[in-house]
């Protein structure tokens, strides 16, 4: 795959160029913008939700409204395929200790929320506006109520070792070839694969390991990490990831997505 970045492979790994930049996969990077009133519709990281007027706010199952985590309009972002190039992705979290995370099924959209929007409505009378419900919030990464306007950058990175397919890729023992430097290469090559910005699709970054395993394959769908850029905090320098099987991105199909966030 031929194509300009500025990735730079530590100089061990040259011999295996070729092999390596098989891996090179797409991602749209979440850069943050000066802050200013925005729009209902628009991209942000945090604050209140665009939410048509005949749509339910979503709930937990204890009926608690969720938060907003994010939303994306693909009209203002960079095409991607398979993802959508219009309409908004909102993602919901949970306000308590774990943000929403179910450890025993990270599927079960209990306590958090992935909704898609295909058809996006302007027209003020056609949108909620009054969210005075939702009161005050306690342990959110993200300051409650707050939005932080977002624009986008396609960017291109390198399968890292973290990533539950890399033997799949490049080998089983990829680095073992290099004998006692082997520890020092793949730490190397890791820096050159660094996955650890906020984005959509692309690889994922873990603090920990990769939850996904290869007999269900899933793609990173949005990945949001600690930051003062966003007022971000997942417990200890953590991310979060949100995966989806790539068949039911292509539909558009949201109902079913494993939502993951760890930490140091």
């Amino acid at each position: 795959m031929q194509m300009n970045t500025n990735i730079t492979l530590p100089e061990e790994l040259h011999p295996f160029r070729d092999l390596i930049f098989e891996t090179l996969r797409p991602y749209i990077q979440l850069l943050p913008r000066e802050p200013r009133e925005l729009l209902p519709w628009e991209s942000k990281i945090g604050g209140l939700p665009y939410l048509p007027a005949d749509r339910e706010y979503p709930t937990a199952s204890d009926g608690s409204p969720l938060w907003l985590l994010a939303q994306v309009n693909f009209e203002e972002a960079p095409a991607l395929s398979p993802f959508p190039t219009q309409g908004l992705l909102q993602f919901f979290i949970y306000d308590d200790a774990f943000y929403g995370l179910n450890l025993d099924n990270p599927f079960e959209q209990g306590r958090f929320r992935v909704l898609y929007h295909p058809v996006i409505q302007k027209a003020a009378a056609d949108l909620q506006s009054d969210f005075s419900f939702l009161g005050e919030a306690r342990f959110l990464p993200i300051e409650a109520g707050v939005s932080h306007p977002l624009e986008f950058k396609l960017g291109h990175e390198l399968a890292p070792p973290s990533d539950y397919q890399f033997e799949a890729l490049l080998g089983e023992g990829f680095f073992e070839v290099f004998g006692a430097e082997q520890w020092e290469v793949q730490s190397r090559y890791s820096r050159a694969a660094l996955s650890s910005r906020h984005k959509i699709g692309g690889y994922a970054f873990f603090c920990q390991e990769d939850p996904r395993n290869l007999e269900e394959p899933m793609e990173l769908l949005f990945q949001l990490g600690s930051s003062d850029q966003f007022n971000c905090m997942w417990g200890d320098m953590g991310v979060a990831n949100f995966f989806i099987c790539r068949d039911a991105l292509q539909r558009a199909d949201f109902s079913r997505v494993r939502y993951h966030w760890d930490c140091y």
